[in-house]
Parts: C-alpha cells; sequence; structure tokens
C-alpha cells in the first residue's frame, strides 16, 4: 500500500512538469539509493532496498521507475510510480535474474524517442551521488542528449512542505515523545546503550513507525563524543551523561528527539550548568525563528553566546536545519547560509557541543512548524521542557 496518496503524488509530478518547461527539458532523471533516498521517496513515497534507481519524468506522459528486477516487485506495490523497467547497473553486482527483463540505457532512449519524440535535454537530479558507471552508462546511452544538472532546483521544490507533509511530521514528533519517555525511563546504571536504543525503538515501532530517519545514538561518557554514535553494548556508570537521539518515520516523514541524560538520576552542579548553556543557546535560536530572517541572523546569536562562555572550539553541527524525509535536509540554517526561514517549512533547532574534555558531547533538539507568526511546536511537551530552568 503506497505511502504517498495519489493527490500528492500529482501535485509533485506537476510542479516537476513545470520545472522542465521552465528550463527547456523534455524529462528529469532523479538518482535514489538507500542512503540518498529523498529525492526519489518524494515522487514515490518509496525506496528499494538492496539495490538502487532512478525516477524518470519526462514533460507529458507516463513517469517511471528505473530500477533493478528484485526490487520491481516491491515497487509495483508500493510505490506511487509503478511502471518499472530494469537495468544492470542498478542490480546487486553479479546476482542473476534468469526471469527478468534487463535493457541498457540505449534500449531505454529508443523507447523514449519513440514515444516522446526527439528527446534533446534532459534535467538531472542527484548525478553527484550517482556510481561513475551509472553516469556514464546514462551519457553513453543517450547518445547526442545534453545533460542538465537541476539538482538545486528540484531540491527547492521540498523546501515548504505541504499541509499532507506537515500532518506526517507532526504524527512521527508524537512518537519521539513516546521515544524519550521509554529512553529516559531506561536510563540507569548498569544498562547497556542498545538495551536503551531498545526501548525507544520498541516504544515508536509498536505504535506504527514506518522506520527511522537515523540509526538510534546513544553514546555514553566518552563515547558521546561520536558526534552521531549508534548505540553499543557498552554499560552506562555511575555519574556519566548519556547523549540520545532518536527518529521515528510515519509514511516516511521523520520527527526527532535529542537529550542529554544523567546516568545516575539527576545532574552533577557541573552537568546542570552544561545543561543550562545549551538550554540558553536553544531559547536565542528559538527567538530567531521568524520568517524572512537568513541562516546567518539565525544562527549569530547562540553562536555569539558559545564563544562568550568558551564553548565555540566544541562546536561540529550549525544549529537549525530543515526535517522532511530526510532527519536533517537541506536548507540547513548555519553561519554563512542566506538561505531565508519561510512559513510552510519544518525545522530543527539542534544545539549541541563535542570533544569537550569534561562533559564529551552533549545535544538538545526538537522540532517546529513556521507559522506566519513565527515557530510553532511540533512537541509541546519536549519545547516545554528544553525552555525551562
Amino acid at each position: 500500500m503506497p505511502y504517498l496518496n495519489r493527490e500528492e503524488s500529482q501535485a509533485r509530478l506537476g510542479r516537476v512538469r513545470e520545472l522542465l518547461a521552465a528550463k527547456d527539458l523534455d524529462l528529469a532523471l532523479v538518482y535514489y539509493d538507500e542512503f540518498n533516498i529523498g529525492n526519489g521517496w518524494y515522487l514515490t513515497g518509496w525506496c528499494p532496498q538492496f539495490e538502487s534507481g532512478a525516477v524518470l519524468v519526462p514533460r507529458s506522459g507516463e513517469p517511471l521507475i528505473l530500477g533493478g528486477p528484485e526490487s520491481e516487485p516491491f515497487a509495483k506495490l508500493d510505490s506511487a510510480i509503478t511502471e518499472t523497467r530494469n537495468f544492470p547497473v542498478f542490480m546487486v553486482p553479479d546476482e542473476e535474474y534468469p526471469n527478468a527483463t534487463i535493457i541498457d540505457f540505449s534500449q531505454l532512449f529508443a523507447e523514449l524517442n519513440a514515444g516522446l519524440g526527439s528527446v534533446r535535454r534532459v534535467g538531472m537530479v542527484g548525478a553527484g551521488r550517482m556510481p561513475a558507471d551509472c553516469y556514464k552508462q546514462i551519457v553513453d546511452g543517450f547518445t547526442g542528449v545534453e545533460l542538465v544538472d537541476i539538482t538545486s532546483d528540484y531540491v527547492q521544490l521540498r523546501f515548504s512542505k505541504s499541509p499532507w507533509e506537515r500532518e506526517q511530521i507532526r504524527a512521527a514528533f508524537q512518537l519521539a515523545d513516546f521515544a524519550y519517555d521509554a529512553m529516559k525511563e531506561a536510563t540507569k546504571p548498569g544498562v547497556s546503550e542498545i538495551q536503551i536504543a531498545a526501548a525507544g525503538e520498541y516504544a515508536v515501532r509498536s505504535r506504527g513507525a514506518s522506520g527511522f530517519g537515523f540509526s538510534t545514538i546513544v553514546g555514553s561518557g566518552k563515547r558521546s563524543d561520536g558526534v552521531v554514535p549508534t548505540a553499543s553494548s557498552k554499560i552506562l556508570e555511575n555519574g556519566e551523561m548519556v547523549m540520545v537521539g532518536i527518529s521515528p518515520k510515519v509514511a516516511g516523514y521523520a520527527g526527532v528527539v535529542g537529550d542529554s541524560l544523567p546516568v545516575s538520576g539527576g545532574y552533577t552542579e557541573s552537568q546542570q550548568a552544561c545543561i543550562n548553556h545549551l538550554k540558553e543557546a536553544f531559547r536565542l535560536t528559538k527567538a530567531q525563528l521568524v520568517p524572512g530572517k537568513t541562516g546567518r541572523e539565525i544562527d549569530a546569536p547562540a553562536r555569539a553566546y558559545f564563544t562568550e562562555h568558551g564553548l565555540s572550539q566544541y562546536l561540529v553541527c550549525p544549529f537549525v536545519h530543515t526535517i522532511g524525509l530526510h532527519e536533517a535536509e537541506s536548507p540547513f540554517f548555519g553561519p554563512q547560509s542566506d538561505d531565508v526561514l519561510a512559513p510552510g517549512m519544518m525545522i530543527c533547532i539542534d544545539v549541541s557541543f563535542f570533544g569537550h574534555p569534561e562533559f564529551h558531547g552533549v545535544r538538545i533538539e526538537t522540532g517546529y512548524e513556521i507559522g506566519e507568526e513565527g515557530a510553532i511546536p511540533l512537541s509541546p511537551k519536549m519545547d516545554a521542557f528544553l525552555l525551562s530552568n
């Protein structure tokens, strides 16, 4: 059953076709794989397992999924686009599928020319993420065609979320609240990081999560220096803090929560001072979430605060990013960003630092919908908690 409903699918295909018309392009070729799912999922509500692929959207006519035969039945069941073609370059290397129909890009090019007329200009999305051999086969197969990179224009179609998208993200943040409670309850001396991750993952999977935006983060003590450490068998010890983060998905859209918890149940005086610094930077950043502000403006107050308190040398990540099909996706509102915050965006405030000699790595994170008047909490519970003293 497709996650993406027909109305959303047709609206998105329509926006891509408008882009093709504006750029005088005959079709778009949108690359994706399991590590770069967003651009393909935006049109299909689906991603293959084991194989990679592309979505082909003609300026007029029906779209196709280009992929491999192992995921072809899966696509026909769950993708919003169900017409498929199979190519060796998207398949599992050395695997054999004797009953599948497998073609190359010259055969596809001949089919497109016969069905669409002369194909002259093709818009490429995500070509920079393609394996070199895949790109070469497209160039060789599409003889005489001009390939035009439209990745930036395409990705901007995803910046502002539709009402349906915002509904899925809100639901994902509700699941994140359940995960947070479960992970906090599991945090105590003698348990492993994996046990904490399992508690959070069970809390959301049992309530309908469709997947995760990243592998669950659990890093205790020095392991929290890893920025995004996945849970290990390390046992939590008294006096440590443990950094947790989890990103449940609903219909492919991510929510998230992040915090740094005291293993002993209460912070030491110095740990509390550390958390207070994070929360003050969080408050300063939230005050900047005003439509029309640029990334530079949004980032500056918390960055100045960290500098004032001798923490800037431990900064790795900017404080604000968009959330959607990926837990962190464009635009990223960092210190050099001229991207503009706008209504309809769904964003996260993610305040963190890493490599500190005493506190190691710490993070707090939750999300907001940007409305006409400013930021609307996606988790009122975490918003209130992270703004509290």
